[in-house]
């Protein structure tokens, strides 16, 4: 997998939330004209992106917040088991650590933080714009 997007209304704020949780940014740009409609079916285009990478390099997300066309639809509220594309989920070394840090930013708890058999603490949180993210630390890697 090269990357995965996430069209946003603030780049600065949702840059930040992925920050917090270990993405590096990559690069930031504004990609425009006909040729990018091309590839995305919309026409004329005014997109500006910035691309975020994990921790291990491996792994690339995609913000994109777009000038025009304007969005069309709105999913950031859509509950978990919605149609479609509705997270990601990330690695992290300490659960607890990783949803106060983020709390202490704003962002939401959805549920609380489980326990999958003696593998797994998992949880999802709502960053801004709702945007909905999981988290998992694999026990016994610490």
């Amino acid at each position: 997998m090269d990357n995965m997007g996430i069209v946003v209304e603030s780049l600065d704020d949702v840059i930040a939330f992925f920050g917090e949780i270990g993405l590096k940014l990559e690069g930031r740009g504004t990609i425009e004209g006909e040729w990018a409609g091309r590839v995305t079916g919309l026409g004329d285009q005014q997109v500006e992106i910035a691309m975020m990478v994990t921790p291990d390099g491996h792994s690339r997300l995609e913000l994109s917040r777009f000038i025009s066309p304007p969005v069309v639809a709105d999913h950031r509220s859509a509950p978990v088991n919605a149609l479609g594309y509705l997270r990601v989920m990330f690695t992290v070394a300490d659960i607890d650590e990783m949803v106060a840090r983020l709390t202490g930013h704003g962002a939401q708890l959805v549920g609380e933080v489980v326990q999958y058999q003696d593998t797994y603490r998992l949880c999802y949180m709502r960053g801004p714009e709702g945007l909905l993210v999981g988290l998992a630390e694999e026990l016994g890697k610490k």
